[in-house]
């Protein structure tokens, strides 16, 4: 592939093709059905599926196949079919429903309002994964715009991933024959340690996801005339989490939630926290004076990728500060989100831990603790010499600098199904969710020529694996 020709095919997709499109579909506000439970009903799962199929369909791919697949209650998905040139057999995955808004965006900007600021567009669900089937189209043209023989390619863009991929597995099932065996993997819903060159993720954390609630009256009360008496809701929720971590440090205690790291993953921690070591300070929009846990940027590259952490990402029971009353709370419910270490056993660790939140409740009190369905943790095998040096190849062509492998502290639910599936794949697994991108969050953002560069790499990387 000739990297100068791909360069200028792709950049000109990008900017007549794409970005119309994908900034059309961040208007749309899809939510996964975690967070939009009438997901089907309210019709926008649906609209964001028709409107990239219209696009894949008007971009006439000599040969493609599109379908849409619906299962009776479960969202629906995406696949796409290039016959090859050659036995080789390439599965691509995305997603395409969005997290929920969140506040706290920037002036001018909104959710499901896409802006372009110079070299970013702003908006849910754009680098979360919306750009990925528009990549992937991408880089198969460019093996056409080139005359190159291909690799037998499907494309698998879901819908339910963003609440941990349940229907997946169904349409796997469903999708198997037509999909094959695939040699290749590569997911494009990862991140990236800067814009700067290709980041490759060799492991994905688990993640295990609980409401516990401790209840210590049936109405609320004086605080005055029970404070002393009736124990702080609050105050035992945290006595409970406090057998979890450390609150001083943040270490996860219970030795079933933590592993033994690789050396080859030690190895690329260290060399990607030497490419890192700069930019910590300001990866994230640190309060006050507040900064990175530590100053070895190794270990915060391996606290980030293999160790597990604790997160509480909602709590229950308690008005907002304007609408407190002097009141004894009768409940406090918190909301954990704990990743867990690519190679734990999620489903023995939910558990354990179940045990250990519920076993001897403080005071007596009544501590319950509902668990989502535990997600998995993925650790990719090794990767092939030609690999390898298709990967390195494509960084420099396209980024000018080295690829960099590294740990992803994230979950992708799909990578361990798949692995256990086909476990004599090759698999890249990349993305452009990179510094400030705040996936999730406010002002998210898509920069558009780091994804423009990732899809030069697919491009080339399919073309490599033909060969």
């Amino acid at each position: 592939m000739n990297p100068e020709q791909n360069t200028n095919y792709i950049n000109q997709f990008w900017d007549d093709a794409i970005l119309p499109s994908l900034t059309e579909y961040v208007r749309i506000p899809n939510k996964s059905p975690l967070f939009d439970p009438s997901w089907e009903a309210n019709g926008y799962m649906h609209d964001a599926v028709n409107h990239m199929v219209s696009w894949v369909k008007a971009q006439e791919v000599p040969g493609l196949e599109v379908q849409v697949h619906q299962l009776p209650g479960l969202t629906p998905t995406i696949l796409m079919t290039l016959e090859g040139d050659t036995n080789q057999n390439i599965l691509i995955y995305g997603h395409l429903d969005k997290q929920p808004e969140f506040d706290g965006w920037e002036d001018g900007l909104a959710p499901w309002n896409p802006v372009i600021r110079g070299e970013k567009l702003y908006g849910r669900g754009g680098a979360d994964d919306g750009y990925a089937i528009y990549s992937a189209i991408a880089a198969i043209k460019s093996l056409f715009d080139q005359k190159l023989p291909r690799p037998r390619i499907n494309v698998i863009i879901e819908a339910s991933e963003e609440s941990g991929s349940p229907d997946l597995p169904h349409y796997m099932k469903k999708l198997g024959e037509i999909i094959g065996d695939p040699d290749l993997v590569i997911a494009l819903d990862s991140t990236c340690g800067n814009y700067d060159q290709l980041w490759l993720t060799t492991s994905l954390r688990g993640m295990l996801i609980a409401d516990l609630t401790v209840r210590v009256l049936t109405q609320g009360v004086h605080s005055g005339a029970a404070g002393g008496i009736v124990p702080s809701s609050f105050r035992l929720l945290r006595q409970i989490m406090s057998r979890l971590e450390d609150e001083n440090t943040g270490f996860i205690k219970p030795s079933f939630l933590n592993e033994q790291i690789p050396d080859i993953r030690r190895q690329e921690a260290i060399a990607a926290g030497q490419v890192l070591a700069d930019s910590f300070a300001e990866m994230y929009p640190f309060a006050g004076h507040g900064g990175p846990a530590s100053d070895d940027p190794t270990e915060l590259v391996l606290n980030n990728t293999w160790a597990p952490s604790l997160a509480i990402t909602g709590l229950g029971g308690a008005p907002s500060p304007e609408e407190a009353g002097n009141v004894l709370r009768p409940e406090t419910t918190a909301r954990l989100a704990l990743r867990i270490p690519p190679t734990t056993d999620a489903v023995k660790a939910a558990v354990a831990l179940k045990a250990l939140l519920l076993d001897s409740a403080p005071n007596d009190a009544d501590v319950s603790a509902t668990f989502l369905t535990p997600n998995a943790g993925w650790h990719a095998p090794a990767t092939t010499p030609d690999l390898k040096n298709s990967l390195m190849a494509a960084s420099m062509d396209y980024f000018g600098a080295p690829a960099v492998a590294m740990g992803c502290g994230g979950s992708i639910p799909f990578m361990e199904f798949l692995a256990s599936r086909s476990p004599n794949a090759q698999f890249v697994v990349t993305g452009i969710l990179g510094p400030h991108s705040n996936a999730h969050g406010p002002n998210e953002f898509l920069h558009i020529p780091a994804a423009k560069k990732l899809t030069a790499c697919v491009g080339k990387l399919i073309a490599d694996w033909r060969a």
